[in-house]
Order: C-alpha cells, then structure tokens, then sequence
C-alpha cells in the first residue's frame, strides 16, 4: 500500500484528532505561527500564540506592534491567519484576537479634520 505525502504538521494534527470531535495539536498550531511571523514582523508588528481551545477549535491569538493601529489588522487575522491556520492544522474553527484593541489609535480617518 502506498502513502500519500503529508506536512508533519498535518500529519500529526490529523493522528491527534482521531476519536474526537474537535482536537487541535498546539503544538502544530504553534508552528504555523512561528512560520507567519515573520512576514508580521516585517511590517512593525508581531503575533503571540495565546490559547488553542481544544474542544471548541478556537484559536486565540495577540497582534501587537503596528498591527494593534493598522486599519488592515482584522483583514490580517480573518483573511490571512485565520484562513492558513484552518489549511494548515486539522481542527481550527476560529482565530480570535485578545489583548489590545485592534482599532484605530484615533476616531475618524487620516484625511479627517
């Protein structure tokens, strides 16, 4: 029988989420992070791997740096960290930011007056 070539990430995401509903690997989940990091980092900010809530899927993540002000932050976490979590590591339902706010420093827009 032959085997299908598989990341060691989802490998071992998959082997631990047998026999459950939901079961998410942190470890697993830590190391996509760390490989996203980098590109955060080049952009004055950071992220932090808070919580992985096994039962539910969710994971909580905190953007600090530039990412707490930057208007694209929230497109950030959905569109990119929460969408290659999901490809990346069996189990993830959900990314979730905790810590600082990710707003605006100000009311209104640059242009504003």
């Amino acid at each position: 029988m032959s085997e299908e070539k598989t990341s060691p990430v989802a490998a071992h995401a998959d082997e631990t989420s047998r026999g459950s509903v939901a079961s998410i690997d942190r470890d697993a989940v830590q190391k996509v992070v760390d490989i996203m990091r980098p590109a955060i980092q080049a952009d004055e900010g950071d992220i932090f791997l808070r919580d992985v809530d096994v039962e539910t899927g969710v994971v909580s993540v905190e953007l600090t740096g530039a990412c707490v002000t930057c208007p694209a932050s929230t497109a950030t976490l959905k569109d990119g960290i929460e969408r290659i979590l999901k490809k990346r590591v069996s189990g993830v339902t959900a990314v979730q930011h905790v810590g600082e706010s990710l707003s605006p420093a100000e009311e209104g827009t640059i242009v504003s007056l």
